[in-house]
């Protein structure tokens, strides 16, 4: 089984959601957990668990790196950080990926710093799975999307590779032989977008191997008309936290328009197994996190406001991830372009 670094002090309910879902997970599989940061304060959530003590260890690090601060002043005024510790042991290989819930900036830094890029590879992106509805059978009911943060703007290669890396991913996590990937654009037509996104789309349907079906538009992201999604980091940040932002609305104003009046409240109770779908779609913990591609080695984000079970869904997706070695599938891909 493969052992994981968690970084037991990243995330808004860090470190107390953070163990205690290590603590849950070690009940239920032979992964083996690395949780990295204050030791003492650690053991002491650990004493208040149950747990099995032969799936986990700890190593101690005596900084932490805030959800709020800036990600350059803090990796290097914190070089003790949790975050940085935790990327350092996967490095050296004592272990075999990288957990965190904690600042997605200092998390990319800390992969600069001590991660090794996959040769070949332009820039590393910053993924994220989202629901959407499915349109054949077998399709996996979360999307990835890629860049959502890592980059501003990109050139064409680099969507290129993208489309490789995020291809890769979803053959092995997803099991999908060929996913669907798509450029979303501004429009369907290939010369749309200007000559960045028009150069991209012509190199993608050259790409051997690869299921391009050309551009999607915004109102095409919550469909099934894809399974990967590429884009500028700006542009996919922007409709990542639009699409988190409509759900949570949804189901916000469903719950409130059932506490105001009767016959509303009646027209929810109708709906309700429809909003509790949407509810069950939109929560976070039950997909843990998504990758950062284009490092030999993995690492995952999970939300910031991780619960002890979105920490637990998080770290059987690294787990995942490294006995269906994603990296090597991705730089195989990236070998062949």
């Amino acid at each position: 089984m493969p052992t994981i670094a968690i970084d037991a002090m990243g995330g808004d309910f860090a470190p107390d959601e953070v163990v205690k879902g290590i603590a849950q997970l070690s009940l239920e599989t032979d992964i083996q957990c690395l949780l990295v940061g204050d030791e003492s304060h650690i053991q002491r959530i650990l004493n208040d668990c149950t747990y099995d003590p032969e799936r986990i260890s700890i190593h101690h690090a005596r900084d932490a790196i805030g959800m709020g601060e800036d990600p350059k002043a803090a990796v290097r005024a914190k070089r003790d950080a949790s975050i940085l510790v935790a990327a350092h042991r996967v490095a050296t290989g004592d272990a075999d990926a990288l957990v965190t819930a904690g600042n997605t900036g200092a998390a990319m830094l800390a992969c600069a710093q001590h991660f090794t890029v996959i040769p070949g590879v332009r820039t590393a992106a910053l993924a994220s799975v989202y629901p959407r509805q499915t349109e054949y059978p077998e399709q996996d009911g979360l999307a990835l999307l890629l860049d959502v943060g890592a980059t501003v703007h990109c050139d064409a290669t680099e969507l290129v590779q993208f489309a490789l890396m995020g291809n890769a991913y979803a053959r092995r996590i997803s099991k999908i032989s060929s996913p669907r990937v798509a450029l979303l654009n501004m429009g369907s037509e290939p010369t749309t977008g200007g000559e960045v996104l028009a150069h991209a789309y012509r190199r993608l349907r050259t790409v051997p191997g690869l299921n391009f079906i050309g551009n999607i538009e915004g109102n095409d992201l919550a469909k099934g008309k894809a399974d990967v999604i590429i884009c500028e980091g700006l542009l996919g940040h922007v409709a990542l936290k639009m699409l988190e932002g409509l759900a949570e609305l949804v189901v916000d104003l469903a719950g409130t328009a059932a506490r105001e009046h009767w016959r509303w409240k009646l027209g929810f109770m109708m709906l309700a197994t429809s909003v509790g779908r949407l509810r069950d779609l939109t929560d976070y913990a039950a997909y843990g996190g998504a990758p950062v591609l284009g490092f030999e080695q993995l690492l995952i984000t999970a939300h910031g406001r991780s619960s002890a079970r979105a920490i637990k869904n998080a770290v059987k997706v690294a787990a995942k991830a490294v006995r269906d070695g994603v990296t090597g599938e991705i730089a195989a891909a990236i070998g062949q372009l």
